[in-house]
């Protein structure tokens, strides 16, 4: 038989090789006691729904989620809102080595001229344990560990990106043009003035990081052209350095055939960290960002 038959998630896509979702947390509740004063509880009821409220709210209210695991005790879960006006999507890096939490909140729509933009809020927390007491102390955070980083990411046998983490709060993308399916976002980022885009990198453990980037630039620049597939999407990738493989979800528009669709996926790749010591590589880690003085 043809094996590539086997292949029900497409060669060329970014979810070939995602990880299946987990389940381990069914069963599980969850107080995260957050930085901002406003508190959170999860409680993961079945494979597919958790509940979740904050500062005691009453009724509590149901979602969708969907769970990545990213080591033995560290997991992404990703959910939207119900019942709101616009689009909110929660994401959580749960740190069960650590007893922490960290929360990316977007939301489509908060924009008065551009209605697909999103721009992320973060904000760090611990998780509630019975018989310890709560400390404000430490936390994940904000970090430059990454920078002067390039890491090329296979998200499946035809789908490869080059990550470029030159600041502590932008970021940078290529696609290595020897792949068919790079073609059509690298035309999309020649008609720009270069793929920057607003990051933030926070370091969860030791060789653990997230980074959420949001399309922000290429929404307003090229976004209702229907030049790119994409308007304005939230990635969170949460990187586990020690293996060099990643977890991430990706939340916001999608725009095919002057058709908008909502996005929400998770998706999965391995890692090569390059060195830069070629020429191309090392102007990557250089170029000026065109967007800023």
């Amino acid at each position: 038989m043809d094996l590539r038959e086997l292949n029900t998630y497409g060669a060329g896509g970014i979810a070939q090789y995602d990880m299946p979702q987990n389940y381990e947390l069914v069963g599980r509740k969850f107080e995260f006691i957050m930085d901002d004063g406003i508190d959170y509880t999860l409680n993961f009821i079945d494979k597919t729904t958790l509940e979740w409220n904050f500062e005691n709210e009453k009724p509590k209210k149901e979602s969708g989620y969907l769970c990545s695991k990213a080591d033995n005790t560290t997991y992404l879960v990703s959910f939207e809102l119900g019942d709101v006006e616009k689009r909110t999507n929660h994401t959580w890096v749960i740190d069960l080595e650590n007893w922490l939490v960290t929360r990316v909140l977007a939301v489509i729509g908060e924009h008065p001229k551009f209605e697909y933009l999103i721009t992320p809020k973060y904000e760090f927390g611990a998780i509630k344990r019975e018989g310890v007491d709560y400390t404000i102390y430490p936390r994940h955070g904000f970090t430059e560990d990454m920078v002067g980083n390039i890491v090329q990411w296979f998200y499946g046998s035809d789908m490869t990106t080059v990550h470029v983490y030159y600041c502590t709060d932008y970021y940078r993308i290529t696609y290595p043009p020897e792949k068919a399916a790079s073609r059509v976002f690298n035309e999309t980022l020649a008609k720009l003035p270069s793929s920057d885009e607003p990051s933030a990198y926070i370091k969860i453990k030791e060789g653990m990081y997230l980074l959420s980037i949001t399309e922000f630039n290429a929404e307003k620049l090229i976004g209702d052209t229907g030049a790119f597939p994409f308007r304005s999407n939230t990635m969170t990738f949460l990187q586990n350095y020690k293996r060099v493989y990643l977890v991430g979800r990706a939340f916001g528009t999608t725009m095919f055939d002057g058709t908008i669709n909502p996005l929400h996926i998770t998706f999965s790749a391995f890692g090569k960290i390059l060195q830069p010591t070629e020429e191309y590589i090392l102007k990557l880690l250089t170029d000026p960002n065109p967007y800023i003085v």
